[in-house]
């Protein structure tokens, strides 16, 4: 079946064109650099000329009606009785109140801790919570809000592991399929290593039936752990711009991807250039020129409110969002097998590489934006 393709725009590196309809706006990661062994979330915010977020009273960005309409998904009338994953490291103890008020000002139905929509535990499902990280904290109302914006109907459970390590990140994985999570996001990654395919790290993001879903990366052409997973959809991103209505995507050129240095190929890949699993799977906007409104209330440098986000911490829980629409229960192969359901994502770039396909988007599966962005749930 051939798949569905979308508008494509002109795109160049950041450094260079934006897409059409897209100001440049300064951002930066909320999250630090990390030791190897540890994970960085991966949301980027908008800033002001002095590097601090731009934080507004009122939403400014991407909201829900226009995440729905892009991608064409039922989120009116879909996603009752599943249960969207969320992990992230450390806590955010204004989780429940913020991503209230994101979905109020929305006029999306209420998920409160008291009605049982909203739960928030420590990563062993039990015990004290960890210690509040600012930048993990908006990491954390981010993947909130997306989770709402594209399932307003689903539940939502967040897991807060001990630290940002991928040790404790793997236990609240863990955890979030044990206590019934029916999709997994994760926005967040790390650089590769020898031993991530062992059992003390990518077996914990195999839980069949429940789909997972992990941000390629936010700094370019590259690969991180744990998108190379075999068991996980790997979302990358795109640059998303509204012009009379339509929307239209290129590959954002933060997006990571490219070739496994130790991750076997699954079968469901076949593209030729890379023999180890091929990073991204599907993509979503992850663009900060072309973000989305959050909501969060904890002050962190120098800020707090309405700010615009970017990174493939956008992209990972839209897709998730999808998979929970689709309610299906399937694995990272599904969207192979129904690439007429996507828009393909044919233009833009994420840095250079010897195998084109891997850091430059064109017509069919490449690297910074895979096999294409949600159409509907039909591929998921």
């Amino acid at each position: 079946m051939p798949r569905s393709p979308r508008v494509a725009l002109v795109a160049l590196l950041a450094l260079a064109v934006l897409p059409a309809g897209a100001v440049a706006k300064p951002n930066k990661h909320v999250c630090g650099a990390v030791a190897d062994g540890f994970a960085r979330c991966h949301a980027r915010v908008v800033t002001d000329a002095g590097g601090t977020p731009a934080a507004t009273a009122t939403p400014r960005g991407f909201g829900p009606a226009d995440l729905q309409a892009a991608y064409a998904l039922p989120s009116a009338s879909a996603g009752a009785g599943q249960v969207i994953g969320i992990v992230d490291a450390y806590d955010h103890p204004n989780a429940a109140a913020d991503v209230a008020t994101y979905r109020s000002t929305y006029g999306l139905p209420p998920c409160t801790t008291a009605s049982g929509c909203f739960r928030k535990v420590a990563q062993s499902g039990t015990g004290k919570l960890p210690k509040t990280n600012g930048g993990w904290a908006q990491e954390i109302s981010l993947d909130l809000d997306m989770a709402s914006a594209t399932c307003p109907s689903c539940r939502i459970l967040l897991v807060e592991a001990s630290s940002a390590s991928f040790t404790d990140l793997a236990a609240a994985e863990d955890t979030a399929a044990r206590l019934g999570a029916t999709v997994i996001s994760n926005s967040y990654g790390g650089s590769e290593f020898s031993g991530e395919t062992s059992s003390t790290y990518e077996s914990h993001f195999n839980h069949p039936g429940v789909p997972i879903t992990v941000s390629s990366g936010d700094s370019g052409y590259g690969v991180q752990f744990p998108a190379s997973s075999r068991f996980v959809t790997a979302v990358g991103g795109t640059s998303l711009t509204r012009s009379a209505g339509a929307f239209s995507e290129t590959a954002w050129s933060g997006a990571g991807s490219g070739c496994s240095a130790y991750v076997p190929k699954p079968s469901w890949q076949t593209d030729s250039g890379c023999a180890r699993r091929t990073v991204a799977d599907v993509s979503a906007v992850a663009d900060p020129n072309t973000g989305v409104a959050v909501y969060d209330s904890f002050r962190y440098q120098g800020a707090a409110g309405w700010m615009v986000f970017g990174g493939t911490s956008v992209s990972a829980p839209i897709v998730a969002g999808a998979y929970a629409l689709a309610g299906a229960g399937v694995g990272p192969g599904t969207p192979y097998a129904h690439t007429g359901a996507l828009h393909d994502v044919t233009s833009g770039s994420n840095g250079a590489c010897t195998v084109a396909y891997l850091c430059t988007a064109g017509p069919g599966f490449d690297g910074p934006t895979g096999l294409g962005t949600p159409n509907g749930v039909a591929a998921f």
